[in-house]
């Protein structure tokens, strides 16, 4: 007879070596499916963990996009794990982003063609602010009527992908474009444009709100009593509640930090990588940065490897994509995998398989 028994205190061990133990088991299955799909599973599994770092042919341009890919990722992760400290469940950061591109656009457009150095800096602020505010109505509803924040975050998405589809195709859609949906090229105007700080790094200021946010939340969460707080809500509500702590501002300060970061990561990304606000323009980062946020163990630190880690299958499974023939969805079932991994193997930190007859303790 196999059994879980229930451990005194989570395991240390555990908790540290799961998410290596779910890249492990993510490349052996991930290579599983390769061989079905008729690929050289080895030849996968480096082309899209090897090659892009050290190919000679394909390093060069791989290595800059690993931060390209990492901002945004990482941005939108360290607003949803401080919210998933706390026992909030953000499932729309999709739909924050999206908002937060389409505001932080819209203002971009209403001065153009001016070359003002401020166009810039409030196009974060508006960015920022429409993904808070797009956060916010979960916030409100699960605060005054006690909805989950799940499903309601999560059909926001839904929504926010119409709100794209009428902004690109119809007020923001550039009128010299014969057309075609889709707003002005941002990269064509130098005021704000999100290029490259250093030439051929990948580090545009996307990847440096990013960096910011890690220590920014690292900081929050391990030195100040807002993030105990947050701590508290998550571990022990009842606790939280007698220490006078409130749940509701709980609930607006994590849901409405997540919504900032998201919607400024969806600024960064339709000025800088994108270039353009499309009906097309969403890459699925809202949701890849909650495997990323869970992969990373909700601290920052490990947020900012995870990210780093998940850019580099975007990257490797593009190539993979184009030099194996491998479909575009075997690459997504394989970084599902991750988090389907880290869940699975996460239950023996707080459990232990027992062998042999008897009841569980």
């Amino acid at each position: 007879m196999i059994r879980l028994e229930k451990r005194p205190e989570p395991s240390r061990l555990w908790t540290a070596t799961t998410p290596l133990l779910a890249v492990a088991l993510t490349m052996i299955v991930g290579g599983l499916l390769f061989a079905v799909l008729g690929a050289d599973p080895f030849e996968a599994i480096r082309t899209i963990f090897w090659d892009p770092l050290f190919h000679p042919q394909f390093a060069a341009y791989s290595r800059p996009q690993l931060l390209v890919k990492a901002g945004p990722l990482i941005l939108i992760a360290i607003g949803l794990s401080i919210g998933f400290k706390a026992g909030i469940w953000n499932i729309g950061a999709e739909g924050q982003y999206i908002i937060g591109a389409v505001c932080g656009a819209g203002v971009g457009l209403a001065f153009y063609p001016s070359e003002n150095v401020l166009i810039f800096p409030l196009m974060i602020v508006a960015g920022a602010l429409g993904g808070w505010a797009w956060a916010m109505i979960p916030a409100v509803l699960k605060t005054k009527f006690g909805t989950n924040e799940i499903l309601v975050s999560l059909m926001l998405v839904y929504v926010a992908q119409n709100v794209l589809i009428a902004m690109s195709t119809g007020l923001l859609r550039n009128p010299e474009g014969m057309g075609f949906p889709g707003s002005r090229n941002f990269k064509q105007w130098d005021a704000v444009h999100n290029a490259e700080i250093v030439a051929n790094t990948g580090m545009h200021w996307g990847v440096v709100a990013a960096f910011i946010a890690v220590i920014a939340a690292y900081v929050l969460m391990s030195r100040h009593i807002q993030g105990f707080n947050i701590r508290l809500s998550g571990e022990a509500p009842r606790a939280a509640r007698f220490a006078g702590v409130s749940p509701a501002r709980i609930v607006f300060l994590c849901l409405g930090l997540a919504g900032a970061l998201a919607g400024m990561a969806g600024l960064f990304e339709v000025t800088g990588p994108a270039g353009q606000l499309t009906d097309k323009f969403n890459a699925g980062y809202g949701f890849t940065a909650i495997i990323v946020a869970f992969l990373g163990r909700l601290h920052p630190v490990g947020i900012l490897l995870a990210g780093l880690l998940m850019a580099l299958t975007y990257i490797g499974g593009e190539l993979a994509q184009l030099m194996l023939g491998l479909p575009g969805a075997a690459i997504q079932l394989f970084q599902g995998m991750l988090l389907f991994f880290l869940l699975a193997t996460d239950v023996f930190t707080n459990y232990r398989l027992r062998f042999g007859a008897g009841a569980a303790a």
